[in-house]
This record gives C-alpha cells, sequence and structure tokens, in this order.
C-alpha cells in the first residue's frame, strides 16, 4: 500500500516524504521480523528497500537505522565487511545529531563485524567509544524507537565480540557484568545473551557453570518463539556436546533436545 501510494499518489512533495519515512520505518520492521524468522534474503531485500525510501524522507536516522540493520545481517549472515561498512556510512548519515545512543549502537554492530575478522584492536577501540556514548544517555535527536540501548545491551555485545575473538574468559566476564544490568522483561535478549554466556563458560573450562546458565536458558524459552533464538539454542547445544562425556552435559543435552523438538512442533 505504502509503494503503491508514493508511485502514484498526487501529494505534495512534504506529504511525499513523510509517506517515504513511514514506508522506510515499516520496511525495517518487515525486515527484521524476516530476519528473526530466518529468512535472511528476504530480509536483506527488505532493509535495501527501507535505505532507499529513508533516503528519499531526507530522514537521516531512518537511514542509520535501515544500515544499522544491514550491518546486522553482514555480520550474522553475509559478509562482516559489509557490517562495518554499513555501520561507519550510518555514522557519517548522522553528523552534526545530537544522538548519542544512536552512535553507540551502531558502534556495537560495526565491533562485531570486526570480531568476526579478528580485528582485536578495532573492537576495543570501537566498544570503548561505544561505551562511552551509552554513558551519555538520550541524546535530544535519538529517535524513540531506540528505547532499548543500555549498559546491559553494550556488555551483552561486548561479551559476543570476545566470544568470536576467541577469549572465552573475558566473554564470561562480560556477559556476567551483562546480566547484572539487563532489564528483565527483555527476555529474548536476555537469553540470546545467556546462551552466548554459556558457551563463553564452556569455551573457559567450567563446564558446571556453562550447564547451569544453559538450563537457565531453557527455562526462558518457552517466552519466546524466534528462529535466530533457536539458532542460539543449537549452537549452545552444539557447543555441550563436545563435552558429553561428563554427566551434567548429557542432562543438558536430553533437556535441549526435548525443548527443541518441542518448538519445532509449535
Amino acid at each position: 500500500m505504502l509503494v503503491g501510494l508514493l508511485k502514484n499518489g498526487r501529494c505534495s512533495e512534504a506529504l511525499l516524504r513523510r509517506l517515504a519515512a513511514v514506508a522506510a520505518d515499516t520496511a525495517s520492521q518487515a525486515g527484521w521480523y524476516a530476519f528473526d524468522s530466518g529468512n535472511h534474503d528476504a530480509a536483506q531485500h527488505l532493509f535495501l528497500g527501507a535505505l532507499r525510501a529513508a533516503h528519499a524522507s531526507e530522514d537521516s536516522r531512518l537511514r542509520a537505522g535501515a544500515l544499522g540493520f544491514l550491518a546486522i545481517h553482514g555480520y550474522s549472515a553475509g559478509d562482516p565487511r559489509d557490517a562495518i561498512t554499513a555501520a561507519r556510512a550510518a555514522r557519517q548519515a548522522i553528523t552534526g545529531q545530537d544522538a548519542p545512543a544512536l552512535h553507540a549502537m551502531l558502534l556495537t554492530r560495526q565491533a562485531r563485524g570486526h570480531a568476526k575478522l579478528r580485528e582485536e584492536h578495532h573492537v576495543k577501540a570501537v566498544l570503548d567509544e561505544a561505551e562511552e556514548l551509552c554513558g551519555r544517555g538520550v541524546g535530544e535527536d535519538d529517535p524513540h524507537w531506540l528505547y532499548w540501548i543500555n549498559p546491559g545491551e553494550i556488555l551483552g555485545q561486548t561479551g559476543s565480540c570476545y566470544l568470536d575473538l576467541g577469549k572465552p574468559d573475558r566473554a564470561a566476564c562480560a556477559f556476567a557484568d551483562a546480566r547484572e544490568v539487563l532489564h528483565r522483561d527483555e527476555t529474548r535478549t536476555t537469553a540470546q545473551f545467556l546462551a552466548r554466556a554459556a558457551m563463553a563458560q564452556m569455551r573457559a573450562g567450567d563446564a558446571d557453570a556453562g550447564c547451569v546458565t544453559a538450563h537457565e536458558v531453557l527455562d526462558m524459552v518457552d517466552r519466546v518463539r524466534s528462529a535466530r533464538l533457536d539458532d542460539h539454542l543449537r549452537t549452545m547445544l552444539d557447543e555441550a556436546r563436545l563435552r558429553r562425556s561428563y554427566t551434567p552435559v548429557r542432562d543438558l543435552l536430553d533437556r535441549g533436545r526435548s525443548v527443541l523438538s518441542e518448538r519445532v512442533v509449535a
């Protein structure tokens, strides 16, 4: 409907820009739902459409948001270098705006790209800047949809970066700090970070702690349906499977198989 209005509607330039802004936001949200359901190609198509609409709207924050989604696609399902490029382009688009939270979010996505490429020096520099910006709070130009940027998110992304860098001890510490400050109603985000925390603990040699954390994740997931979260569960259990000779791990794997089978049926 929005695309039809943009292509065929007869209205002023100002109204066309407003319609383009609505189209950009809608395409971004639709793309995120596609991405979260595991349809990465459709998600990328929608994110690119959102970027075009955001450009037509002349709203640099919407442009930055679309590029931020493309960055996630890059480090999760595509080329990590695309994540870095998209995040940098997004920050350039909002140069001069008072939007520390938006800059911090984009920096975490840039850091994830660097981590996938094992560029530790860049990861540390980018995350330090993200932490400093997050500490400033919400700026006058920060968009209302960026309600979820907080110290817990920064710490969780820090843990994810160290996990990709092959430093499970530092990752486990960052995830432990994150869980202390994450909002308890952010079930999906918390479950994803804790799944990575369990992996970090196991890789760091603490299988007992990893199993405890993994069971906590399995306690949470019945409240959330997400293909992306399911991928985290499978990756967590794959990590545990490397230690299946240990009795607590075998118990975890038995429960994990049961939980995943129920989620497939659901």
